[in-house]
Parts: structure tokens; C-alpha cells; sequence
């Protein structure tokens, strides 16, 4: 049940929130995640309220998370992963463009790819135009074969060079996410691979202990690993059919194909140019409500600020996750509710070759600099008893506050059919909650041979962690 009072219209048949006027038009910037989630809730809510999205390209509630498995040929078609081209009650206004928000006159101005531009009217406006890829300044970042990884359009790209051109090698700039995904990918395609990060370890967003793990796993794949170095410059190479890359350290490595996958940032100039308050990383400010500084404006998705439920403040969190939660919740609001965003707390896991690799809440270096006293602690466990065959090792780290026993954060790492992702759900939920590590100890958690063991290792980390800090168990 949405939140608020609600009577029933028996002239429409629907919910109508008490002391609410009726909504007539909302319109949605983006067909992503954020804004198809917006406009599937105010449709369930309200089938009366005029609902229209506006995008820029042709591809609706695609799937971002899902194109490294496109060009890796494990999701061969890409139209599984924007297979919903039409929803029921929702317009649709692909490849257009929104250019302007006139928030006092209540308009949006957009153009589509025929000359001339026209307004778009809202009672209610949603933002929700996501992130885009962070460009270094390098010079040659601009030479044809040269790719980000964001869009539909820029999978086309890449597939379209990988059969025109047959490429037998890759440089990927970036040992984030993407990077490794895409390492994993084009090596799926026989193609060498050469990793290039600034960190000292791949995937800085996990402990540089479990980022060397990954490296190794790398490595077994025949992908070459560079990291705690930058890339200064990209050049043509091999009389122009190539591409000669250059590290900080004046190392080059050719390749016919470059990927350049360093992060995003939010896209946030449209809402600030109509005088939105922007706030963290030039993400767009707004409330749990997910309200920007605008009247009758909402934002959502990778273009805003995040709440982090545990430090209690916005950051800026770009995750698929957080942006559906938020974009149901700025579909609601913008019928008049008064949902509230919970809160992010960095839960993420990625696959790589055969590894998973998970993380949820504080880092011991984020939670020493939010004020607490943590402490981390690192186990190796079977992902079920080691009697029945294809026990695999499990590397679970936990942290905690040596004062208060508090759970702050978890990392796991292990082969990708070992439950890595669902066992740090069981830390995230914890997390969620506010849990002490004693508290985790005593769930009550599922057992059978084939699948855990009768403490789980979510579990025995939490007593180890216990143990070395002299908490009780």
C-alpha cells in the first residue's frame, strides 16, 4: 500500500490521496532505470494522471549493467536487455532531447532529430537524465577506435569495430566495474587484454587483499595487469591501423582497440541550468523525497545525491539498484505521497572470469575517517561442507566498531556459483538494521550439505571478528 491517506473514487475506480489535487500531467526526463521506474509507479498509483517520458535515444528501460555481457556473446541479442519498447498508459517520446526547464512556467523544451524544438507542459516534473562517462583529459581520447561503455549506441560501436575490423587486441583504461567486466568480455572474444589502473590494486572499491586476488584470477586468463599508473596520452600506431597507449610511467602498449572506462559523473547540467541546487560531485541536491530546490520538480537516479544511510549524509552512489528504489519513490511523491528514501549503504558485487567479488557498507579506512573505531578481520571458509563435492573457499573480511560490537561493513569474495552475492545480502541486511556482530551470530539462517554448513560463513566471520576484539559471543 503507497504511503499517506487514500480514499477510494468510485467515479474512477481508483485511489485518490486524501486532500491531494488531481495530478494531470507528468512528465519524466530519461527512460532508464530511474525514470521507467517513476513512471511504472505513478501508472500503477494513478492510471488517470497523463504520463510521458522523454528520452534521447530509441532504447527504453535498457540495461546498462548488462552490456559487457552483450559484447562478451553470453546475452548474444541485444534486444533482451531493452526488450520493453512500450508500456501500457506511458508515452513514449524516444529520440528526443531535453534542452531547456522552464520550472516558473512549468515547460520543458525538446527537440527530437527533425529541425525546430517544441514545449512540453508538466503539473509535476521528473529528472531523471542519469550519469555519463567521465572523459580524462587525454590527448588521442578522440581517435576512431577509441570507445566508452554507457549507451546501446555505444555497444553498437564496439560490436560493429569487433566485426569490421577483427581487432586481436585491447587496452582497457579503468580497473573499476566496467573495466573488469570488459576484460572478462573481450577475452571471451580472443582478444589480448591489458588492464591499465591508477589504484594500487584493481577494484578499489573492495580491500587491496581481495583487489590482488582478482589480479591473480586476471592474470590465470591471460589478461595483462598494469596497476598504480595513469594513461598520459593515446596515439596512432602500426602506420595508422592501431593504437599505441602510454603510461605514467612511459611504458606503451598497442592494441587495435582502446576502452576508456574510468567512472561517471552525474548528469545534472539541464536541472542546474534551470537553477536546481546542485550538491556532492555536481550531483542534483534533493531530500529523501527525492525533491530538488525546484517547485514541483523531483530528481532521481545516478543524476542525484545519494543518502548513505550509515554516515548520514548524500553522497554521490551511482548504482542500478538505488536508482530504481528512487525512482519508484519520486513516481509516488510526485502524485503527492510522502515516501522516503531509506538510504544506500554500497552494497555491489561484480563476476569476473570464474570469481564474484562483494561488498556492502564501510570500508575500514571510510569508517576510521566517519568517526568510528573499526576494526577488520579476515576468514577463509567452505561455501558448504567440504564432504560434498565442489566445496569452494570462501574469503570473507568484516569490520566492526571495537566499542560498540556494531557490524560496519563486509567484503567476500569466491567462485561465482558459491552464493557470494546472496551471503552479502545477509551482511547488507544487517547492515540495514544496525546490527551487532553478536546480533549476525544469532540468525537464523538455512542449512543443508550441499548448500552452507550449519554456522554459515557469514557467521563463523562474525565470531572470528568477536573473538580477536573481545566481545562476547
Amino acid at each position: 500500500m503507497p504511503s499517506g491517506l487514500f480514499r477510494y473514487d468510485h467515479e474512477s475506480g481508483y485511489l485518490r490521496r486524501i486532500g491531494e489535487r488531481d495530478m494531470g500531467r507528468l512528465l519524466i526526463i530519461g527512460g532508464s532505470d530511474a525514470g521507467i521506474s517513476a513512471a511504472l509507479r505513478a501508472r500503477e498509483l494513478d492510471p488517470t494522471v497523463e504520463i510521458t517520458v522523454v528520452l534521447a535515444d530509441a532504447f527504453p528501460n535498457y540495461s546498462i549493467c548488462g552490456l559487457p555481457f552483450f559484447l562478451s556473446g553470453e546475452a548474444p541479442d541485444w534486444r533482451s536487455l531493452a526488450h520493453r519498447t512500450a508500456f501500457d498508459g506511458i508515452r513514449l517520446l524516444t529520440d528526443h532531447t531535453a534542452e531547456a526547464i522552464y520550472a516558473s512556467a512549468k515547460t520543458v523544451q525538446v527537440r527530437d532529430r527533425k529541425p525546430g524544438s517544441k514545449v512540453l507542459r508538466y503539473d509535476r516534473l521528473i529528472v531523471a537524465t542519469g550519469a555519463v562517462p567521465v572523459r580524462p583529459d587525454l590527448p588521442g581520447i578522440d581517435l576512431p577506435g577509441v570507445h566508452f561503455l554507457h549507451t546501446m549506441d555505444d555497444s553498437f560501436a564496439i560490436e560493429r569495430r569487433m566485426s569490421e575490423r577483427s581487432p586481436r587486441s585491447a587496452v582497457i583504461i579503468g580497473a573499476g566495474y566496467i573495466g573488469l567486466e570488459m576484460a572478462d568480455a573481450l577475452t571471451r572474444r580472443d582478444l589480448r587484454v591489458t588492464v591499465i589502473g591508477r589504484t594500487a590494486s584493481v577494484l578499489p572499491t573492495v580491500d587491496i587483499p581481495l583487489g590482488r586476488v582478482l589480479e591473480e584470477e586476471l592474470r590465470r586468463h591471460d589478461v595483462e595487469v598494469v596497476t598504480g599508473r595513469s594513461v598520459t596520452r593515446i596515439e596512432r600506431a602500426n602506420g595508422g591501423h592501431g593504437l599505441s597507449v602510454t603510461d605514467s610511467q612511459g611504458q606503451q602498449v598497442t592494441a587495435d582497440l582502446v576502452l576508456v572506462a574510468t567512472g561517471v559523473r552525474p548528469a545534472s547540467q539541464l536541472a542546474a541550468a534551470a537553477g536546481a541546487e546542485l550538491g556532492v560531485r555536481g550531483a542534483i541536491h534533493v531530500n529523501r523525497q527525492m525533491q530538488t530546490s525546484l517547485p514541483d520538480v523531483f530528481a532521481a537516479g545516478d543524476c542525484v545525491e545519494t543518502w548513505h544511510r550509515m554516515l548520514e549524509k548524500p553522497g554521490y552512489l551511482p548504482l542500478g539498484t538505488t536508482a530504481h528504489k528512487q525512482g519508484r519513490i519520486a513516481g509516488e511523491n510526485a502524485l503527492g505521497g510522502d515516501r522516503t528514501f531509506a538510504g544506500s549503504i554500497e552494497t555491489q558485487s561484480v563476476k569476473v572470469f570464474d570469481l564474484v567479488v562483494a561488498r556492502t557498507g564501510l570500508l575500514e579506512q571510510e569508517a576510521a575517517a566517519a568517526g568510528f573505531d573499526p576494526m577488520t578481520i579476515e576468514i577463509e571458509a567452505w561455501d558448504h561442507k567440504a564432504y560434498y563435492p565442489g566445496a569452494q573457499r570462501l574469503r570473507v573480511r568484516v569490520t566492526g566498531d571495537r566499542q560498540t560490537g556494531r557490524l560496519l561493513g563486509a567484503q567476500m569474495l569466491g567462485h561465482w556459483r558459491s552464493e557470494v552475492s546472496k551471503r552479502i545480502d545477509v551482511f547488507a541486511t544487517a547492515l540495514f538494521h544496525g546490527m551487532s556482530m553478536e546480533a549476525l551470530i544469532d540468525l537464523d539462517l538455512s542449512y543443508a550439505p550441499p548448500l552452507s554448513s550449519p554456522w554459515d560463513p557469514v557467521q563463523m566471520a562474525a565470531q572470528a571478528w568477536c573473538t580477536d576484539s573481545g566481545h562476547t559471543v
